[in-house]
């Protein structure tokens, strides 16, 4: 199953943009005798300023057709990493060939292109600045391919 991060904006090199790499990387390694990845991330510029609804289009736009949508926002489930990590293996074993994880710019997910979603994710009751979120969705897919191969990686 091949995993879409589709997300607003456009990181620069940096740490943040580091780490997404690396983690991407680690996790294309151990999900591929999985049957998860390749990873692909999609970044989407509004530079009209049209806002959420904006967003929103170019997002559309950037999910592979017949892909399943998650979306990540604040009123979304929070899972354990575990439960992450079985959603995933669900999706793939459902014969899902992509999933579309998409993170929205500064002022969230447009409500309609939500309301489209098959899932909302959380990573919690506080807001995450958006760049950081690529961060830890990236850590949290390596974490998940981890879990189901049974490596040392997640001590819980």
């Amino acid at each position: 199953m091949r995993l879409h991060l589709c997300a607003v904006g456009r990181l620069r090199p940096g740490p943040e943009l580091s780490l997404v790499q690396d983690y991407l990387t680690r996790f294309d390694r151990t999900g591929r005798a999985l049957g998860l990845g390749p990873a692909q991330v999609h970044e989407v510029d509004d530079r009209k300023g049209g806002g959420m609804a904006a967003e929103a289009a170019l997002l559309r736009r950037a999910v592979p057709e017949g892909a399943a949508l998650w979306v990540l926002d604040e009123r979304g489930r929070q899972m354990t990493s575990p439960e992450f990590a079985q959603a995933l293996a669900r999706q793939r074993d459902d014969g899902r060939g992509d999933l579309a994880l998409v993170i929205g710019g500064a002022d969230g997910i447009d409500p309609g292109l939500r309301g489209e979603a098959d899932q909302a994710l959380s990573f919690g009751a506080m807001v995450w600045p958006h760049m950081l979120v690529r961060v830890m969705l990236a850590e949290q897919l390596y974490r998940a391919a981890t879990i189901l191969a049974g490596g040392p990686y997640h001590r819980a």
